[in-house]
């Protein structure tokens, strides 16, 4: 593979940045992800930490150096992030949980697909026009609102990580991949500013280097001193001197238990057995018995 990348969080007008990014790769297939902890709930920022740690250590377990079922690893990682933050709030004794959005792409193939729950969004641009963009899980992008709900607050969310209720999400791919297209994992500071139409004109004009610091840019300042938190990272496909950038990934010389990331992977205080195996093979056992429980109901 071969890949250039970009990635900035500001923090923009807000006390602290709830938001966090990453990507990790292996020889083969490539993990990028990104979550927006959610203000109104508490511990947001630990939220969208434990997400990003458990699907990267997910990532690292299962990718060897493929992912055997891609669409399995992305759902199976989106729950299993669910449920850690949930057992830190019990082991908390919290109230009210962490709670964060979550969007996840893996490339691998030649291939992109993506899964994501709540309003941080994925945009997929080919040739300079935006190819595709995932759909909120907020009521203004409902497309049947139902009865009773006419009056609330369309920006409201009705789904994320960390909530009582299991997350809803969406899945979508496997995309196959064109030299040149860039994808592009945000946070709401970014499109809650600007246009998708200036989103996909500066990724598709620029290489993603250039144009993710200028996005950023303009999205603080056009919404100046009240700014959200401004997270974004890109990829460009199969960029030909890729390897030869300072934000380009070869893996072709890699060796197949070769890992890299930059998710974070420090512990965090209170969370169940800091994320070990014991604890996310746990987590992924419970949450395929949930589902095999589930289907065989439908079933019967």
């Amino acid at each position: 593979m071969k890949f250039s990348v970009f990635q900035i969080s500001r923090r923009g007008g807000r006390e602290k940045n709830e938001d966090r990014m990453g990507y990790c790769y292996t020889r083969e297939s490539g993990l990028f992800v990104l979550a927006d902890g959610m203000g109104g709930h508490p511990e947001g920022e630990v939220a969208a930490q434990i997400a990003m740690q458990t699907v990267a250590a997910m990532f690292q377990r299962q990718a060897r150096p493929v992912l055997s079922d891609v669409q399995e690893f992305l759902s199976s990682a989106l729950l299993a992030a669910h449920h850690q933050i949930l057992r830190y709030a019990s082991d908390k004794g919290m109230l009210d949980s962490p709670r964060t959005t979550l969007v996840i792409a893996v490339v691998q193939a030649g291939s992109a697909t993506w899964v994501h729950c709540g309003d941080s969004r994925l945009y997929m641009v080919r040739a300079g026009a935006l190819l595709t963009r995932t759909r909120d899980h907020s009521y203004l992008e409902l497309r049947n609102m139902p009865p009773g709900l006419e009056r609330i607050n369309r920006n409201v969310l009705f789904t994320c990580l960390g909530s009582p209720t299991k997350p809803i999400y969406d899945m979508t791919g496997p995309v196959h991949l064109e030299q040149g297209d860039r994808i592009l994992l945000c946070s709401d500071g970014l499109w809650g500013t600007l246009s998708d139409e200036e989103i996909a004109l500066q990724l598709g004009s620029q290489t993603v280097s250039q144009a993710v610091p200028e996005l950023v840019e303009q999205a603080l300042r056009k919404a100046g001193a009240g700014s959200d938190n401004v997270t974004v990272v890109a990829m460009e496909w199969e960029t030909p001197d890729a390897f030869e950038s300072t934000q380009g990934v070869s893996t072709d010389s890699i060796s197949d238990d070769v890992f890299a990331s930059t998710i974070q992977a420090g512990p965090i205080d209170g969370l169940v057995d800091d994320l070990d195996d014991e604890a996310i093979e746990r987590s992924i056992a419970e949450i395929n018995e949930a589902i095999r429980r589930t289907s065989a109901a439908k079933k019967a």
